[in-house]
């Protein structure tokens, strides 16, 4: 099987996870941002990721990837179990997190963003939702102690370094996507659990986090 991803995307890392977790193998195909023709003549439009099937057809949603990974052994891992106070945290902090990513990705080493044309496509769309991206590098600190503060919080709600709720469950692919994405931001302070929970996930679904190249 093949996943068509972009490296710095939550939802591909979602299902990157499932195979990293049940030992699945996988050939990982990064598209550049820019290319809008090899995935709409996949799936009807530019979106990823998309796996590319054995037998040639396509699934989109990285949700609905993790499920039919699930199913292909009998041997479910993951729980549908959903922590509504888990999930009330992840979309309060959804725009401040992407105030502190968006600007910041398209200068990492991903491989969506190897092309000019590619940076300038990701920084016309995204600007286009969340704003001048210098504007929001100016206020890198403020954001950072709100963020700084958010995962004080976040920290009692993290049961288990090897799953949120105790048992892997739908939330850590979720929550371990949000925190790979803070990974390429430097100078976060995570808390003790929050930091041992983020490295075991990244092992454990053989996602690695960025924190090498975090600026």
């Amino acid at each position: 099987m093949k996943l068509h991803i972009y490296d710095h995307c939550p939802q591909c890392v979602i299902a990157r996870m499932i195979f990293g977790l049940k030992g699945i193998p996988v050939t990982l195909n990064i598209l550049p941002h820019d290319d809008v023709d090899t995935p709409t003549a996949m799936i009807g439009k530019k979106m990823l990721p998309v796996l590319e099937k054995e037998d040639g057809s396509f699934m989109p949603q990285s949700m609905d990837i993790v499920h039919w990974i699930e199913r292909l052994d009998g041997q479910p891992i993951v729980t549908q179990r959903h922590n509504a106070q888990l999930q009330t945290w992840l979309s309060d902090h959804r725009c401040l997190i992407d105030s502190l990513v968006l600007p910041r990705v398209v200068s990492l080493a991903f491989g969506e963003f190897e092309s000019e044309s590619a940076q300038q496509y990701f920084i016309a769309s995204k600007q286009h939702i969340i704003g001048d991206f210098s504007e929001h590098l100016q206020q890198t600190d403020h954001y950072l102690e709100q963020l700084n503060q958010a995962l004080l919080q976040l920290e009692p709600m993290i049961l288990s370094e090897r799953a949120v709720n105790g048992d892997l469950s739908e939330d850590d692919f979720h929550l371990f996507a949000m925190l790979r994405e803070l990974s390429s931001v430097k100078d976060v302070v995570y808390p003790a659990k929050v930091d041992a929970y983020r490295r075991k996930l990244a092992s454990l679904s053989d996602v690695p986090l960025n924190d090498e190249q975090a600026i």
